[in-house]
């Protein structure tokens, strides 16, 4: 790994602006490069890299510093995890420096704690032993610590999969087709995606696999009304357009004004005609009530912990907490019922996370099926297999990074059941 003095002068003041992580870490690392506009691509490319492989390995890092300072983090991270020897820095370092950091070259992960090994939060531990063994947990701790490949969608209103993939692969760009979603693409590199003539175009979109799945497990079908509940910067929102063939309406509904706000250029680029945008004020807002009982899919991807996508964004472990995710378990309750109201008799329900806690998941279920006997379970696996997708992980989707190259994603498929018994 090669850096100048300068760009690991610049690594230490963007890990000490991020540290005390009281807002997402790369909303942060955007607002450092913005105030410091003189660094070039490669310092920023740098900082970026360094600063997530940190996160992702704090606790490690942490445990081999005596005094924790980002300068400290850093030197430990390029001679552990980046394997630079101490000639390479020697002249960057003091001699108390190089003493210590050749102390601790030889020590290996395997003598601490699960918790350090697995870059978990010690109450994150405990909550995981409650239904995983300590190898599952350290085998799911380690799949979190490598940083995500870049998954693509093809945006089938405007072009074919494997045209996008020939079109990659001739700019020398290291494409395959993912291999359970029709329209996704996997890249090897991190190629600047959004200046790609086929992003401004609208033929592609920045979007995990595991996320793109969500769409086909809903399975709207042409001329459907379909309401995407907790929309987001509706992503999902576009891929259900495109498996409707934009024939139909969407509502793409989100409480917060600034996602869905990034959410209208990418609309713009698509080419679809059906997908109605509407800020909502809670669950309960009057545009939500006026839709009940008249909506024939509904997607849920509720707000959640996130720790499923910690290979993306590692500063999460430190965000959440037990009463955060009390807190998550009551508004993702709120909002399956209301998002469940709107529902047709026979109507189809996928409600998702992208989280492994089963108290986010199947506890939710469990608990919204047992107050509404009108809703019945679908089985995710028969559901994905209707639409040729190969992936059985029993009646929830549940997919992990090591099993399946995506983000932690969870979803479980319901269906109301005639009008007589909800009555």
């Amino acid at each position: 790994m090669h850096f100048t003095p300068s760009q690991l002068d610049a690594a230490i003041v963007a890990l000490r602006t991020i540290l005390p992580l009281e807002y997402p870490a790369d909303a942060i690392l955007r607002r450092f490069f913005q105030d410091n506009p003189m660094l070039g691509a490669q310092d920023r490319a740098f900082i970026a890299k360094t600063v997530f492989d940190i996160l992702r390995h704090r606790f490690f890092l942490e445990s081999l510093v005596k005094i924790v300072t980002p300068r400290a983090l850093i030197l430990a991270y390029l001679v552990k995890l980046q394997g630079m020897n101490l000639r390479e820095l020697a002249s960057l370092v003091s001699e108390a420096e190089t003493k210590w950091l050749s102390e601790i070259k030889a020590i290996k992960p395997d003598i601490f704690p699960l918790a350090t090994q697995a870059e978990f939060p010690t109450w994150l531990v405990e909550k995981l032993q409650h239904f995983m063994s300590d190898t599952d947990i350290l085998d799911l701790g380690l799949s979190l610590q490598k940083s995500a490949r870049l998954d693509l969608r093809v945006n089938t209103i405007l072009a074919k999969r494997n045209e996008v993939l020939e079109a990659l692969k001739q700019e020398g760009i290291d494409a395959e087709a993912t291999p359970y979603s029709p329209c996704g693409i996997r890249l090897a590199g991190k190629p600047a995606i959004n200046r790609h003539v086929l992003f401004l175009s609208g033929k592609i979109e920045v979007q995990d696999e595991g996320s793109q799945l969500l769409g086909y497990l809903l399975a709207p079908k042409r001329g459907e009304m379909v309401v995407d509940f907790c929309a987001g910067a509706g992503g999902k929102s576009l891929l259900l357009g495109a498996l409707m063939n934009s024939k139909g309406r969407i509502y793409a509904f989100d409480v917060s004004e600034k996602r869905l706000n990034n959410l209208k250029p990418r609309f713009k680029r698509s080419g679809l005609s059906n997908l109605h945008i509407q800020r909502i004020t809670n669950e309960s807002d009057v545009k939500v009530k006026r839709l009940a009982g008249k909506i024939d899919r509904v997607l849920v991807d509720a707000p959640c912990s996130g720790l499923g996508t910690l290979r993306r964004n590692p500063d999460l472990k430190w965000r959440q907490s037990p009463h955060s995710i009390d807190e998550l378990k009551t508004k993702q309750a709120a909002i399956l019922a209301a998002a469940a109201s709107l529902l047709k008799p026979g109507g189809r329900l996928v409600y998702a996370t992208c989280s492994f806690l089963p108290e986010e998941n199947q506890t939710v279920i469990n608990e919204f099926l047992a107050a509404h006997p009108q809703f019945n379970l679908l089985n995710c696996a028969g559901l994905l297999s209707q639409q040729k997708i190969p992936l059985d992980t029993g009646e929830f989707l549940q997919l992990f990074p090591k099993l399946h190259q995506t983000d932690g994603f969870f979803a479980a498929a319901l269906t109301r059941s005639d009008s007589a018994q909800s009555k």
